[in-house]
């Protein structure tokens, strides 16, 4: 019989941040009333008594109040970081010290550690993934399909993952139950839009510290965190160009007051660039030879590939760092290009990710999703299943109740008539 190898238990920044962390996660958890209430009630009836869970997520104070939620509902949890530049070390330390949460996520990390730490979050050996964007899922199929059996399924709250697990499922590889978080109403209408706006902006502004006003920002991508840029860039006085490769969107912003053009015509007239696509080389060299002296990209969609960064290093002639997150590549005619938060997402690279009122429902729907699928073990087949109406609804309540706000419900006449056919009108 081989021997199991020892697990390092933590690979964090540094330990003594740990109270610090605490303090900040207890301020996030201010905001965060619903997934207060479910801690609550977890911790009662223990629904992940004997699950083995990994969670791969941005590392944020957010973040901690979910991975307290599994444990306190008697999950055996892992979280590792699912981008370098996402991980806030305090948090991460706190996690470790004060709730004995094994974490392997530090800020800065380069991609050999990432994946080492993907790695050591599959050596757990996972009855629940939490993913974003699907590494940890799409390395499990490709490296260690004999670990699938112990898979009850995986919940992914990603555009960017929900496409990946589309694409396993039809090619045949996605031989489990995957919830899709990231299509819940109450995820994406407020996450996507209220949580991304805000939060990207606020990443550009620490960064720089320009004036938005008067500027022109180009957004790349109009899907729900598109929108959400902006709208927010046009709050603070920003002329908004929107780029889209859908004629739908297209037109939705079109008629939501915002010009539309190609990216090889946005490139020469932008002073800032977002992209929110979740695709590759959205721009690229092209863009970057017309665009104006000075101009600042950065991503708030994907990963660190929706900038082809490769092609602009070896256009540059220099690369400088010109304040935190701030890197300047100087071209051979003399123009430069400002890169913020070296491409990666530029609201959890330079600033501290969606406020924690709008995640507060998106990390409900984490936790309820993980309890749906050990409730529902056995029973889903392989596929990607949508957050059930009635626990998106939950959540929406859950929350007006938090803000103090209440609606109307439906009169016994009202309810007849609208589920009826047989009234006439």
């Amino acid at each position: 019989m081989v021997a199991t190898p020892i697990r390092q238990k933590y690979d964090i920044k540094d330990i003594s941040l740990a109270p610090k962390g605490k303090q900040r996660i207890e301020w996030a958890a201010r905001e965060m009333p619903v997934l207060k209430q479910i801690q609550e009630r977890f911790a009662q009836e223990k629904p992940f008594a004997g699950i083995r869970l990994v969670a791969c997520c941005h590392v944020t104070t957010e973040t901690a109040s979910l991975a307290i939620a599994l444990k306190l509902g008697g999950a055996d949890a892992v979280l590792i970081a699912s981008n370098p530049l996402s991980t806030q070390d305090d948090v991460a330390a706190c996690l470790v010290a004060d709730y004995d949460i094994p974490v392997y996520a530090i800020k800065g990390e380069d991609n050999e550690t990432y994946h080492r730490h993907v790695q050591t979050a599959l050596d757990h050996k996972p009855n629940i993934i939490i993913d974003d964007g699907s590494d940890v899922v799409a390395t499990l199929i490709k490296e260690r399909q004999h670990q699938i059996a112990d898979l009850i399924g995986t919940t992914e709250e990603t555009t960017t993952g929900i496409v990946r697990l589309a694409a396993m499922l039809k090619d045949g590889v996605l031989t489990f139950p995957a919830m899709n978080v990231n299509d819940a109403d109450t995820k994406h209408f407020f996450d996507n839009r209220y949580g991304t706006g805000q939060s990207t902006l606020d990443g550009i502004i620490r960064a720089t510290n320009i004036l938005l006003a008067g500027k022109v920002v180009v957004v790349a991508g109009y899907g729900w965190c598109g929108k959400g840029v902006a709208m927010r860039a046009r709050g603070l006085g920003s002329n908004v160009i929107v780029t889209e490769i859908n004629p739908v969107r297209a037109i939705e912003a079109a008629m939501d007051g915002f010009r539309v053009m190609p990216m090889a015509e946005a490139a020469t007239q932008g002073d800032i660039f977002v992209t929110v696509t979740g695709n590759k080389h959205v721009i690229r060299a092209e863009h970057f030879e017309v665009m104006k002296d000075g101009a600042m990209v950065c991503n708030s969609g994907h990963f660190d590939i929706e900038i082809d960064l490769k092609s602009l290093g070896a256009k540059a002639s220099e690369v400088k760092e010109v304040r935190n997150f701030t890197q300047k590549y100087t071209l051979p005619n003399g123009k430069s290009i400002v890169v913020l938060g070296e491409g990666r997402l530029i609201n959890l690279a330079a600033a501290e990710g969606h406020p924690s009122a709008v995640m507060d429902m998106s990390f409900a729907n984490q936790a309820l999703a993980c309890e749906y699928l050990v409730k529902n073990k056995g029973q889903l087949k392989p596929g990607i299943y949508n957050i059930p109406t009635e626990l998106d609804q939950e959540i929406a309540a859950l929350k007006l109740k938090a803000m103090g706000i209440s609606i109307d419900t439906l009169t016994d006449e009202q309810n007849e008539y609208i589920n009826s056919w047989t009234v006439g009108t």
